[in-house]
């Protein structure tokens, strides 16, 4: 029997159902299966809404207990989540001077100012393309400030630009000890000033970056203070506030890949992440290159368009760095707000190198800080490069091409062969010691 005559039985009228009757039937029941599911989605919705609302209003009465406690005790009634890292730390503080004692001593001795330090600081690269002052990274080539009382004043340069460098009180070292001596609220002592400039000077490797660094570093340990760094950064407030921006002084200090900015208040900083295998290749010029003439070469206004092209690029770049994504490199250093102004005006080996150089295998290539070094990155290291088969790698084949692409430009220079770093600037020597009894800092510093 077909559906349209429907269903009969004994002494019953035949029925007749009409097939459009039944798909509207069967078409209102999905709908209402598929409303169904939508009401339960919108509820699902509020829920999760209400509980992220509550969330923030649980976070906010944290943050106001957190601000309002005025003791050790206080604070110890505070549930903290894990977001208030800093808030964690300033409470371990409080409870650490409250209840170690022993600490207490320490930090006494550790206070005591010395007579003689010795501070290392790694060269620094700027920009990374499109960063346009406010990404840097640090890279494995030193040099090293010492600092040791003295009876008169005096200054030793050593090494790349020692005849450049100032030996007067405007040399960057002295200017940033003495912001040191003025934190502490000390007089600057007679002081001697040995200087080995191992990081190109004037060559976009921040060598000024790494100057200053040196200088309040030297500063606070011969003074014998100590800055505020969670929550407060003291030691890079000064130093990007004499740079004037922080993407060489930020890997300086801190080391690896540093993003800063400035929130209208102080300078902050953020460690992006750092690919594991990378090697920097850098052409180092035999002139140098200023700052200031470089930044002259900068149009005063940009467009709209290549704005947002650069925003975009420093998302990418950033992206591509967090997921490892080392053949995203190439995009992400792309810009269009100074390297190609400085190509066309300052540096013309430099768009050449950057095709050259990819074109030989690099990640990535860009101008390194103002210039005029130019800087690739490429892949595929691991442990010790004199033991692994070149095949691996590409290091050398770019930097013959780099070499080629400056030789046709006309310009002379060398290459360096690195690593980036994950730590910065360090203490390498001291008198009196920091080491003592069974307690032995790295270095026996």
């Amino acid at each position: 029997m077909s559906v349209s005559e429907g269903l009969m039985s004994k002494g019953s009228k035949k029925i007749t159902v009409d097939p459009m009757l039944i798909g509207i039937g069967l078409g209102a029941a999905v709908a209402a299966g598929y409303l169904f599911r939508a009401v339960l989605a919108d509820i699902a919705y509020l829920i999760r809404s209400k509980e992220m609302a509550q969330a923030e209003v649980e976070r906010a009465k944290e943050e106001i207990a957190f601000n309002r406690a005025s003791s050790d005790q206080d604070l110890k009634t505070v549930d903290m989540p894990a977001w208030s890292f800093e808030q964690k730390m300033a409470a371990r503080i409080k409870k650490q001077e409250e209840e170690n004692t022993i600490q207490q001593a320490t930090i006494a001795e550790m206070a005591v100012p010395r007579r003689k330090v010795t501070v290392r600081v790694p060269a620094t690269t700027a920009n990374l393309g499109p960063g346009f002052d406010t990404i840097g990274m640090a890279l494995d080539m030193w040099s090293e400030v010492t600092v040791e009382l003295s009876d008169k004043f005096e200054i030793i340069n050593e090494g790349d630009g020692a005849d450049a460098v100032p030996t007067d009180e405007t040399n960057l070292v002295v200017v940033a000890l003495k912001r040191a001596y003025e934190m502490a609220g000390k007089e600057v002592p007679a002081l001697k000033y040995t200087c080995i400039n191992r990081i190109p000077y004037a060559r976009g490797l921040g060598s000024s970056s790494a100057a200053i660094v040196g200088g309040i570093i030297a500063g606070l340990v011969l003074s014998g203070h100590k800055l505020k760094m969670w929550g407060a950064e003291e030691l890079l407030q000064i130093a990007a506030t004499i740079e004037g921006h922080p993407d060489n002084v930020a890997p300086a200090i801190y080391g690896g890949i540093q993003l800063g900015i400035h929130d209208g208040e102080r300078w902050r900083s953020e460690r992006v992440n750092m690919p594991a295998g990378l090697q920097v290749v850098v052409f180092i010029p035999s002139t140098i290159g200023k700052t200031s003439d470089a930044r002259k070469a900068l149009p005063k206004d940009y467009s709209i368009k290549d704005c947002v092209y650069n925003i975009g690029r420093i998302a990418w770049l950033v992206n591509a760095l967090a997921s490892n994504n080392l053949d995203n490199l190439k995009f992400g250093v792309q810009d269009k707000l100074h390297q190609p102004q400085r190509g066309e005006k300052v540096y013309p080996h430099l768009m050449p190198m950057i095709s050259a150089a990819e074109a030989a295998g690099a990640c990535c290539c860009y101008l390194s800080g103002a210039g005029p070094s130019v800087l690739a990155i490429t892949s595929g290291q691991s442990g010790d490069i004199f033991a692994q088969r070149e095949k691996e790698r590409v290091d050398r084949s770019v930097a013959d091409a780099m070499l080629m692409a400056a030789k046709q430009a006309g310009m002379d220079g060398e290459v360096f062969i690195t690593n980036p770093i994950l730590s910065g600037a360090y203490v390498a020597e001291v008198e009196p010691s920091f080491s003592s009894g069974l307690v032995t800092y790295k270095g026996d510093v």
